[in-house]
């Protein structure tokens, strides 16, 4: 067992780790929350419908640009320290968002709101790695899951109750209060056992990251508006050479900010891919079931998202025992098997239509969660054990990169893909509950939510590869 698991055994061991699931669950919780403030924050605030899309995905962008980086600081200031100091930006950014009083004003305290939620993110599962044995960090994750799927609900309901009897900033205000008793926690109990590397910051990759992948989401961003022109090509094109400019500069730096060389270890490559294709499938699926919940079949926000709380909750319930067999059996047979069962849930969600009886809904719901909860721990657990010790941070800051950048752009792809039937920006109307669809409209969109239903099941099929083809490589 490694010294830190010494320090940190039994009781101590197991409230460092209520305190890690507590920074987790309070990044779910924006997640969802935010998703269905939306309305209001466009109405209160006067922003574009375009334009809206930002406070989503600008707060993810960020997250997935910083996520290296910040596992880099990990690894040379102390992961702790960097954890906790996360908390304290991810409350002044809450507070920022909360007194926002224009369009730019939210996106940009969004952003900030990001730079905190990439400091708790990328260090949380190194910091997990530090405090517990090899053998028993899947059961870390497991528990790491039931604070995501349960921040999720929280977001669900919180956001319901709050955008329909007080104002849309509650959602922010919430933050406040919450984020500081976690970090007064988290100084009380978390300590830094890791081994601190001397790291240098790769600037010059954190730009090519950064402009690649702010050009390819404005190019996405704007494909939801407008038809496909010159503009959007050029924006592409570019999007796509700053990324090569990336691996060209990555191949140079003598510390860059995505560590190339990790690729080499034989599990790490598929565990890196499977979580990109994962989270590219499955994050579209919740915006997917909401344009249909509330465009086709005419529900409110909150009554939508409660359909999906099951799922959540049992997401909740099976992490634990993914993490256990994870533990027991290795990463790839329960990270594999959920993703074919996730992988079937898309399938059945493809098959809704207009009359379909709503309780399908929460059904298929509990089948994808119980998928999540095989996959997630398993899937981290297999990172992390495939990681060398001093590269920790930086291999969970790899891990949240490739999950967040398939997050960023599952939004942009998931109302393009639905909106085929009819014009790009209704559907996003419909998305933040602007707009109801007549009865042939309503038949139209739901072919094009069946499309993208079916090209999430294929980025899955994707996935799953990736997670079946470690059962030929070294043990994870």
């Amino acid at each position: 067992m490694s010294s830190a698991s010494v320090a940190l055994s039994g009781a101590k061991s197991n409230l460092a780790l209520l305190v890690i699931v507590l920074g987790v669950l309070i990044a779910a919780v924006d997640t969802t929350i935010v998703v269905l403030a939306l309305p209001a924050m466009q109405r209160s605030l006067h922003v574009g419908i375009a334009s809206v899309i930002w406070v989503i995905i600008g707060y993810l962008a960020v997250i997935t640009l910083l996520s290296t980086q910040v596992g880099k600081l990990g690894d040379m200031l102390g992961r702790v320290r960097m954890y906790e100091a996360g908390f304290l930006v991810f409350v002044l950014g809450s507070l920022l968002c909360a007194l926002s009083w224009n369009e730019a004003s939210i996106i940009g305290f969004r952003v900030l709101q990001g730079i905190g939620g990439a400091l708790i993110s990328a260090n949380s599962g190194a910091v997990i790695a530090d405090i517990f044995p090899p053998e028993r960090r899947g059961r870390a994750y497991g528990f790491n899951s039931i604070g995501w799927n349960l921040g999720a609900i929280l977001g669900i309901i919180l956001g319901g109750f709050i955008v329909s009897d007080f104002s849309w900033r509650w959602v922010f205000w919430i933050n406040v209060p919450i984020g500081l008793a976690a970090w007064l926690v988290a100084l009380a109990v978390l300590r830094d056992h890791g081994e601190r590397v001397p790291r240098k910051l790769d600037l010059a990759g954190m730009l090519a990251l950064g402009l690649g992948i702010l050009l390819l989401l404005w190019a996405a961003v704007l494909l939801i508006s407008t038809p496909f022109d010159g503009q959007i090509a050029g924006l592409l094109l570019l999007g796509l050479l700053c990324l090569l400019a990336l691996v060209w500069i990555e191949r140079r730096v003598p510390s860059p900010m995505l560590r190339l060389d990790l690729f080499k270890i034989p599990t790490m490559t598929p565990s890196l891919l499977a979580a990109l294709f994962q989270s590219l499938a499955n994050y579209a699926t919740l915006f997917l079931l909401i344009m249909y919940l509330q465009g086709v079949r005419n529900l409110s926000p909150l009554d939508a998202s409660l359909l999906l709380v099951p799922g959540y909750l049992i997401g909740a319930v099976v992490g634990p025992v993914g993490g256990r067999l994870s533990d027991r059996f290795g990463p790839a047979l329960p990270a594999s098997l959920g993703l074919v069962l996730q992988m079937a849930a898309l399938l059945l969600y493809a098959q809704l239509g207009v009359a379909v009886p709503l309780w399908w809904i929460p059904l298929i719901s509990v089948l994808n969660g119980i998928g999540g909860g095989g996959f997630f721990p398993a899937n981290n657990a297999a990172v992390m054990k495939a990681a060398p010790r001093g590269d920790f941070g930086a291999a969970s800051g790899l891990l949240r990169t490739f999950a967040n950048i398939g997050m960023v752009f599952s939004f942009s792809v998931a109302i393009l893909v639905a909106a085929r039937a009819i014009p790009r920006a209704l559907a996003f109307a419909i998305f933040v509950g602007n707009v109801d669809l007549n009865s042939h409209l309503a038949s139209a969109f739901t072919v094009g939510i069946r499309a993208a239903f079916y090209l999430s099941v294929g980025l899955m099929v994707l996935a799953a590869l990736m997670s079946f083809s470690r059962f030929r490589r070294q043990p994870a």
